[in-house]
């Protein structure tokens, strides 16, 4: 798909201009608008499609979710029920879900239908299953009954991506897994060189559509400064002994987004590879470091989308769902955007992801939940620092740890310790949250 031509220094990717369409189309397809969780927010998607092709709110619902759904939609908040965990998502989702909004499914949640949904939590059979013959990570199937009809639909591979359904055992969809991963075409192979290739060097006016990240996810944040949500982070860090700089700015802003989206507020925020936390941490810690060092629109274009393809490079490898934390790779991200706007060269950008997968691999993920702001905060921390040690070319060698001397196969081994090394973690994580 892509021509490569070497020259003395270093191997060049010359990038067609169907090659930039098609990795601006994969963008568009991983950075999207949501609100609230994606994994209970998949489910009340499952769960609304289900209503609609019954016609009616069901008198029974059956779930089987794989692992790392539930792990995620147990102790993160509702939007705009100021509750949580499943069963408030399963009831809105049939009481005002519409599947037509996709991640945004919830939007038209009011506080009467709160109330409602309450009481259909009361009056409605809800039976919640772990699905344990499955390997795909990522797997919702909600079977749903009214009178004698029943409505079948399952969500895998992606949070929106409907890949089964069938009303009364007549099969109206069914997609073959072979044929798309994560839903993205099979053939469009990225690495770190393409990636920098198409941030860098693309015309700017084909990346201009990148600012819609950060008018999304500070308007999030600035909603969140407003008021209380979660443990307040955002207003920790503000207030604490960092002072007045760049740096807390950094961590403040960005934590004040994700206090909110994991605390159920309604607002929405621009999301990457089906995270809300992973768009947040790809956005806000490059924008706000661009704004206040007086760096150019077209510079802090270049940044963003050097971050978010850097991101969704690393989660296909890694995957939707695993046992490492989605903040260890967007903000890996954005220590890539950060080193470009302090003026790094590409291998020092390079520097800055091996300086981060040599420093914060191994965050688990624990849920989705409020204090998944601390990590993300954590993360941005390290970017900073990842990026001050590359722009005077310090950099983790490959004689140390998991880091190699190509920075392909350094994100390679990250991802391969997040999507095998760690299952047996991830099993062991769920089993500690579901036996408190």
């Amino acid at each position: 798909m892509y021509t490569f031509v070497n020259s003395s220094t270093q191997q060049i990717n010359m990038l067609t201009k169907e090659n930039r369409d098609a990795i601006a189309s994969l963008i568009n397809l991983e950075v999207k608008q949501a609100i609230g969780c994606t994994e209970p927010i998949a489910v009340a998607l499952a769960v609304a499609k289900t209503k609609e092709l019954l016609g009616a709110v069901p008198d029974r619902i059956e779930l089987k979710l794989s692992a790392n759904i539930l792990k995620n939609a147990m102790g993160v908040g509702i939007p705009g029920t100021g509750m949580i965990g499943l069963p408030i998502a399963i009831a809105m989702g049939a009481l005002v879900g519409k599947s037509k909004y996709g991640l945004e499914v919830l939007k038209d949640i009011s506080p009467e239908s709160v109330e409602s949904g309450k009481l259909l939590i009361e009056s409605m059979s809800m039976d919640i299953q772990l699905k344990t013959d499955i390997s795909e990570k990522l797997y919702v199937e909600v079977i749903s009954y009214k009178g004698q009809d029943k409505a079948q639909v399952i969500i895998s591979r992606n949070h929106n991506r409907f890949s089964y359904i069938a009303l009364n055992n007549e099969v109206i969809l069914k997609l073959d897994e072979v044929l798309s991963i994560d839903g993205k075409s099979p053939d469009l192979a990225l690495s770190f060189d393409i990636v920098c290739e198409f941030a860098l060097e693309s015309p700017i006016d084909e990346l201009r559509f990148i600012l819609k990240t950060v008018e999304v996810n500070k308007a999030a944040a600035i909603e969140s400064l407003k008021g209380v949500y979660g443990h307040s982070i955002a207003h920790t860090l503000a207030g604490g002994i960092m002072g007045n700089t760049v740096y807390a700015h950094m961590l403040s802003i960005t934590a004040a987004a994700c206090d909110a989206r994991m605390a159920g507020a309604m607002f929405p925020v621009m999301s990457n590879s089906g995270s809300g936390n992973q768009g947040i941490a790809a956005t806000l810690p490059v924008s706000v470091y661009a704004e206040e060092t007086g760096k150019s629109e077209d510079e802090l274009i270049r940044a963003l989308t050097l971050s978010h393809l850097m991101t969704i490079y690393m989660k296909q490898s890694l995957g939707r769902l695993s046992g490492l934390c989605g903040a260890v790779v967007a903000t890996t991200g954005s220590s890539c955007g950060i080193t470009y706007l302090m003026g790094g060269t590409r291998e020092q950008i390079g520097f800055s992801i091996k300086n981060m997968i040599g420093n914060i691999t191994g965050m688990i993920c624990d849920g989705a939940k409020p204090s998944c702001a601390l990590k993300v905060s954590n993360g941005v921390s390290s970017a900073a620092i990842s990026s001050l040690m590359a722009m005077e070319n310090k950099v983790i060698t490959s004689v140390e740890g998991i880091t190699d001397e190509s920075v392909d196969k350094t994100i390679l081994n990250l991802t391969k310790i997040g999507s095998v090394g760690m299952l047996e973690t991830d099993k062991i994580i769920l089993d500690i949250m579901t036996h408190k």
